[in-house]
């Protein structure tokens, strides 16, 4: 008697994708992860530092803008999910 074979298939329909927010190093107001989309430099911004005159305070000057992608709303997640989030997203990250 011939046997028969089971088969099993998997969807072939892509997985939707979490949009991350973006912002400039000046418009943030939420404590969180992000990476830098032009350089893949990574900050951690805690709540603390959105103190109005907390320390740290953090300055950067640059000629061009600067497009910051929110990564998490944890800004001490790990380094590794944080560089596959970058991966996920297209963005080569610098940490």
């Amino acid at each position: 008697m011939p046997r028969s074979e089971e088969f099993v298939t998997q969807s072939a329909q892509g997985t939707r994708r979490l949009m991350l927010s973006e912002t400039t190093c000046e418009s943030i107001n939420e404590a969180g992860a992000y990476v830098e989309r032009g350089s893949g430099d990574l900050y951690r911004v805690p709540k603390e530092a959105l103190i109005p005159g907390a320390s740290p305070v953090i300055t950067k000057e640059s000629r061009g803008a600067s497009v910051l992608v929110k990564l998490s709303e944890d800004p001490f997640i790990t380094t590794f999910k944080a560089r596959l989030l970058c991966a996920q997203h297209n963005i080569e990250p610098n940490f």
